[in-house]
C-alpha cells in the first residue's frame, strides 16, 4: 500500500505520520505566500502610507500620553519589529519615550510574566517605555461606557479611555467570533472588562451559522463600536505566511485598514477542498498553549468534515485547558442548548467560558472529537465531551474502525489559520 508522509507542527516539534494514500482528500496548509524581503522597512512602509488617514500619528504633536495596545504571547505578531518603529515615528514629532506606554491585550487570559514581555516586546522596547498587562478582573482599573444597541454593557481599560492617543497592533487572521481577528479586536476584548467580552462571544455563539471568515457581521460591528467609544485612532495590523513571515502589514483608520488587511489576508488563509471528509486531522499550531487557544482547530475544521465525521485535533496544551477559565471543565461536556440555557438563568457565571464550551459542543453534536494531546489527560477530554488517545496514529485508528478502510481524510496542518472552502458547495 502506497503511502505518503505527513508533517504536524507540535509546538517547537513537529509530528509525522503516514497516511495511505488512497485515503487521502486533500493536505491543506496556509497558501504558500512569500514574506517580505525586509521586514522592517514593510513596517515603516505601511506607518507612512496608511489606510483611511494622511498620516498614522496625525495631530499628536503635543500629547503626553499615547498608549499602545499589542496583542499578548498567544498570538504570534512581531510586536518587536513594530513598536519600535512607532516609537521612532513618535519621538521625531515630538512626542518622548517617557510619554508613551505599552499595554498587553490580554482579553481574559492570563497575565504574561515579564520574561514573556521582553520576549514578545523585544529587549529595546522593554528598556524604552513602560509596560504593562490589561487587567480585565480590576474593576478600579475599567470603566462602565454604558450599553450598544445591541444590548452590549461596555467596560474598559481605564488607562485607554484617559490616553490622548490609542494605536493597536495585531495580526489578522480567521477567528470565530467576530470572523476575523484583527483591528477593533484589539480593544474588544483585547483590554475590556469580562462582562463585554462575555456578551460579544455569546453574540457570536448564538447566531445561526459560524461567523468564521465573515468581514461583516453583528460581532464585528460591535466590536467597531466599542473600539470607536474607547478611543482607537489607528491599528497596524500584520498579515503572516506560515511560517510567520511578515506578507504585508496594514495601517491607519481601524475599519478601513482592517478591511484592507482581510482582503490580503484571505490570500494566504483560504484554502480550497474538493469535498467535506470522513475524518479530518488537524494541528493547532500556532496555537499551542492551552486548549483555550487550540480549540480554534475545531472551527475550520468543522467546515471541514461531513456530519457523523471524525476530528481529530493533535495539539500540545502546554497549560492544559485554560489557566483563566479552569471551571470550563465542568459543563464543556454538556449540550449546547443546555450551557446557553445555565448562563442564561446564570447557572454559569463566566460568560466567556460558557462562550467557547458552547462552540466546543456545536461541533462535537455534528463530529466525534479525538484529541491527541499531552497537556490534557484522557479524564480531562472526557469531561469536554471529547475521546483522547495518545497518539496520531491510534486516532486515525479510532476513526478508520467507525468509518471503513476506505474513509477520506483531510489534513489541516496549521488549522487555526486556515479557511476551508468545499468546491461542491
Amino acid at each position: 500500500m502506497k503511502k505518503v508522509a505527513v508533517t504536524i507542527p507540535y509546538g517547537d516539534d513537529e509530528v509525522t505520520l503516514e497516511l495511505p494514500t488512497k485515503n487521502i482528500l486533500c493536505i491543506s496548509s496556509p497558501n504558500d505566500v512569500p514574506g517580505v524581503e525586509n521586514e522592517k522597512e514593510e513596517v515603516l512602509r505601511a506607518i507612512k502610507k496608511p489606510f483611511g488617514c494622511q498620516s498614522l500619528f496625525n495631530n499628536i504633536k503635543r500629547c503626553n500620553n499615547v498608549i499602545i495596545i499589542s496583542d499578548d504571547n498567544t498570538r504570534i505578531t512581531p510586536v518587536h519589529l513594530i513598536i519600535p518603529a512607532c516609537l521612532d515615528q513618535l519621538n521625531k514629532i515630538g512626542v518622548e519615550d517617557g510619554d508613551i506606554r505599552v499595554i498587553t491585550a490580554l482579553g481574559t487570559h492570563r497575565r504574561m510574566t515579564d520574561k514573556e514581555i521582553k520576549e514578545k516586546v523585544g529587549s529595546e522596547v522593554s528598556k524604552r517605555v513602560e509596560i504593562g498587562n490589561h487587567d480585565f478582573q480590576n474593576h478600579e482599573k475599567l470603566v462602565d461606557l454604558g450599553i450598544t444597541p445591541q444590548g452590549t454593557p461596555i467596560s474598559i481599560n481605564k488607562d485607554v479611555l484617559e490616553a490622548d492617543f490609542v494605536i493597536g497592533i495585531g495580526n489578522i487572521v480567521p477567528h470565530h467570533i467576530p470572523g476575523w481577528a484583527g483591528g477593533a479586536k484589539i480593544i474588544q476584548p483585547g483590554v475590556s472588562g469580562e462582562v463585554t467580552t462575555a456578551e460579544t462571544h455569546l453574540l457570536g455563539v448564538r447566531q445561526s451559522h459560524s461567523l468564521l471568515g465573515e468581514t461583516e457581521n453583528v460581532v464585528r460591528s460591535e466590536m467597531e463600536m466599542i473600539a470607536q467609544k474607547a478611543g482607537l485612532k489607528a491599528i497596524i495590523n500584520t498579515i503572516l505566511n506560515r511560517e510567520g513571515r511578515i506578507v504585508r502589514v496594514v495601517a491607519g483608520d481601524p475599519i478601513k485598514a482592517f478591511r484592507e488587511g482581510v482582503k490580503e489576508a484571505r490570500k494566504v488563509c483560504e484554502v480550497s477542498l474538493p469535498a467535506r471528509a470522513d475524518i479530518v486531522l488537524s494541528g493547532s499550531h500556532p496555537c499551542d498553549i492551552e486548549f483555550w487557544q487550540a480549540g480554534k482547530s475545531l472551527y475550520s475544521s468543522d467546515l471541514a468534515v461531513k456530519d457523523n465525521g471524525t476530528i481529530i485535533v493533535v495539539t500540545p496544551c502546554f497549560e492544559g485547558v485554560s489557566k483563566m477559565h479552569p471551571e470550563v471543565i465542568d459543563f464543556a461536556g454538556l449540550p449546547s442548548k443546555e450551557i446557553d440555557r445555565r448562563v442564561r438563568s446564570r447557572e454559569i457565571e463566566d460568560g466567556t467560558a460558557a462562550a467557547l464550551a458552547m462552540a466546543w459542543a456545536m461541533v462535537r453534536e455534528r463530529a466525534e472529537i479525538i484529541l491527541v494531546s499531552e497537556g490534557i489527560s484522557p479524564s480531562v477530554a472526557a469531561k469536554l465531551g471529547f475521546k483522547s488517545v495518545d497518539s496520531a496514529e491510534k486516532a486515525l485508528e479510532m476513526a478508520f474502525k467507525k468509518h471503513g478502510l476506505n474513509a477520506k481524510i483531510s489534513v489541516l496542518t496549521h488549522a487555526p489559520e486556515v479557511l476551508p472552502s468545499i468546491k461542491d458547495n
